[in-house]
């Protein structure tokens, strides 16, 4: 059995912000986890500016020195993000690997990545992370030094490997713009179908891929970790009315996620910015289910796909307590519509389902055409970018009743009845 790594979690806060800390680490704990760490020891410092050598003070520096050398610790993971100078300060003093936040969560990425794009996105982005910190991991990284005997026109081990990471990060980025072209080429394909497209986005671990599951059956990997999910996955769903529509599902996010990390995996969130509406997977049972749609609200933000309908699915509502089950029922997002349910135990189906019915109908009105009978090609047309209601044949033509967008409105204008 593998041995699971000993780790040190480090939190920082200023003055007043000690709350907001433990609910981080709280979270950095489950990050490790999922990394395959077990948490010995937590420490936490209030300090208003980070120490510019070490992030924390001087005496609690000693304090992790000793319990990391008295306990056989792994790893110390930093609750925020480290400069090269500090990572090799702090790993001089605790004879210890350091890493941060950031540094943990591509870890987690580069185990969930099973697509050649989702390996390419990691492994760029761990190079373009870990590139500027090669500083300081050994005297076998340091500069060949001055003295007698150690002139000459060698280069360091540091020199050899930034030249060898450069080489690699410049293949990897002409890699990555291959996929991203093909990406577009099957995004465009779709973009020419006028079957509703949905997008499901939500904090890590709120159940976005058990949705994907219920719905579709598409079978892909749920489990209660953080970022079990990583690739995008699209199924077709079919509505009880007969529509058709495509959903995918994507990678959860998380407070904190680092801005590189977001550019990193630009072209697969960027199905949420082409999609026709977004569902908004919350975990109910979470005290800080509220905070975390703020932060998926940030991302969308950021993104710029916040201009779409939505729908907020406050999924684990069996695990709620009756008074939290109710308050839920009231709930407005300012912009989206609601339900409640429990994918695991299968509650609130029919609502959900509905809900994306309606949805799937977000701006298409019903109207009546009459195409004469010299006219199939077009009526056949029509099928393929409508929601058919009623087709009735009279002397002089096919009259079609059919929920439409103003897009095929347009198209078929001079049909219209």
């Amino acid at each position: 059995m593998e041995k699971l790594t000993r780790a040190v979690l480090v939190g920082i806060f200023p003055q007043g912000a000690e709350e907001e800390c433990l609910k981080s680490l709280l979270e950095l704990r489950r990050l490790a986890g999922t990394a395959g760490a077990t948490c010995f020891a937590e420490m936490t410092q209030m300090k208003n500016v980070p120490d510019a050598a070490t992030c924390i003070g001087s005496g609690k520096l000693l304090e992790l020195k000793d319990i990391c050398i008295n306990n056989d610790i792994d790893t110390v993971i930093f609750d925020c993000e480290l400069t090269p100078a500090q990572i090799k300060n702090i790993e001089n003093e605790v004879d210890c690997q350091v890493i941060d936040r950031s540094m943990l969560i591509l870890d987690i990425f580069a185990l969930h990545a099973t697509s050649a794009e989702g390996k390419v996105q990691v492994e760029l982005a761990q190079l373009k992370y870990t590139a500027p910190r090669l500083v300081g991991k050994g005297k076998d990284m340091s500069r060949l030094g001055g003295g007698i005997g150690t002139r000459g026109p060698g280069e360091s081990k540091l020199e050899i490997d930034r030249r060898r990471l450069a080489s690699r990060i410049s293949y990897l980025q002409g890699e990555l713009k291959e996929l991203e072209k093909n990406r577009q080429i099957m995004r465009a394909s779709i973009e020419r179908s006028t079957i509703p497209k949905a997008c499901i986005v939500g904090y890590t671990n709120a159940g976005k891929s058990s949705l994907l599951n219920l719905l579709t059956d598409a079978g892909i990997l749920a489990q209660d970790k953080l970022f079990a999910t990583l690739d995008p996955t699209t199924r077709k769903f079919e509505l009880p009315s007969g529509i058709s529509m495509l959903i995918t599902d994507t990678v959860g996010f998380i407070r904190k996620l680092p801005h590189h990390l977001v550019h990193a995996f630009k072209s697969t969130l960027e199905e949420a910015i082409y999609c026709d509406f977004l569902i908004n997977v919350i975990d109910a049972s979470d005290d800080e289910c509220l905070e975390h749609m703020a932060v998926t609200e940030s991302i969308l933000t950021g993104l710029g796909a916040t201009n779409k309908p939505i729908l907020y699915v406050f999924n684990k509502i069996d695990k709620c307590t009756p008074e939290r089950q109710y308050d839920l029922r009231f709930f407005n997002g300012g912009r989206g519509r609601v339900v409640s349910v429990s994918v695991k135990e299968n509650l609130g189906y029919d609502e959900l389902v509905s809900q994306l019915e309606a949805l799937c109908r977000y701006g298409k009105t019903r109207e009546y055409f009459m195409f004469p009978y010299s006219e199939q090609g077009a009526l056949n047309s029509l099928y393929n970018c409508a929601e058919i209601i009623n087709t009735e044949y009279k002397d002089d033509g096919t009259l079609v009743y059919a929920w439409v967008d103003e897009k095929t409105k347009g198209i078929f204008s001079k049909f219209l009845k």
